[in-house]
């Protein structure tokens, strides 16, 4: 064999096994991309729940003394994400905003209470415990009334409940199909080899001693595969950091880290067990297999 075959057999082999890892990184990627969401579902859910507002409107005689006592009390509840005093003056500028600067000449005098907003912890919104919450906190002396969109909060968990069924099911399905495709991937490349699998069978080789270096390969291209997929995932976020800063502050570097790790560990996990199957099932091809 000539020089000039020898390159082009080697360009072929070089080309087939980066065509190889660049398909197993689009599908990891893919995985990746999935999983970034899955494993802060929760912490998206607790956003949208914890800037639900509730009011605690205090009664008009209440001074911002007394008031502000209840929101240091408040502060320190295990339910209670945040608090926010709103003074009578800072509520009636707001409805000046909103409804014009004479809206008070209908009144006789200021209506506007003095309140706090309270913001509770996502694992609190629910309805019992907003009920407990409001019916404790109309206790008070110096409370009127606890309002909160009721309809709004059983829509919200209503919805974050099957959205986040429904991302379950997703995940699991495109785990699935990745590893179908990456099977299929794996099993082309070891197939192209079917014939120097069934040479070393013939010389007496064993099982264990055929699939060590098909094993060893398909490990390190699993590696680099995820790798390639990880550095993607990181120019991703990267480049969507700006654009989406609301986002990226409510997710969790530990679980996004442990999703990149998971990345490389899956594309290593994946093709390892699928060469191992594969080479096995080769292994035991008759001569008349290797053509049909």
């Amino acid at each position: 064999m000539g020089r000039k075959e020898k390159n082009i057999i080697y360009r072929r082999l070089v080309h087939s096994y980066l065509s190889s890892i660049i398909s197993i990184a689009l599908v990891l990627l893919l995985v990746g991309m999935f999983g970034m969401l899955a494993v802060n579902a929760g912490a998206v859910q607790n956003y949208f729940r914890e800037n639900v507002k509730i009011t605690a409107i205090l009664k008009e005689n209440v001074p911002d003394l007394q008031a502000k006592k209840l929101q240091h009390t408040l502060d320190v509840h295990p339910a209670v994400k945040r608090t926010a005093f709103i003074s009578r003056e800072q509520g009636t500028e707001e409805m000046k905003k909103m409804l014009g600067e004479d809206f008070l000449q209908a009144f006789e005098h200021n209506p506007i209470p003095a309140s706090i907003e309270i913001n509770l912890k996502g694992e609190y919104f629910n309805p019992d415990s907003l009920r407990l919450f409001s019916s404790q906190l109309e206790k008070d002396k110096a409370v009127e009334e606890v309002a909160y969109e009721r309809s709004l909060m059983e829509i919200l968990n209503r919805n974050l409940e099957k959205i986040a069924l429904a991302f379950m099911v997703l995940v699991s399905l495109l785990m699935f199909i990745s590893f179908v495709l990456i099977n299929n991937t794996v099993r082309l490349n070891v197939y192209s080899k079917r014939f120097s699998i069934y040479t070393m069978k013939l010389v007496g080789a064993k099982k264990s001693f055929i699939r060590g270096p098909f094993l060893v390969k398909a490990f390190f291209q699993g590696i680099l595969s995820g790798l390639l997929a990880a550095l993607a995932l990181i120019g991703i976020l990267y480049m969507l950091r700006d654009s989406f800063a609301q986002m990226f502050s409510i997710f969790q570097m530990e679980l996004v880290g442990a999703v990149l790790v998971g990345v490389v560990l899956l594309g290593a996990f994946i093709c390892w067990i699928c060469t191992f199957f594969v080479v096995g099932r080769i292994i035991s091809f008759t001569n008349n297999d290797l053509y049909y």
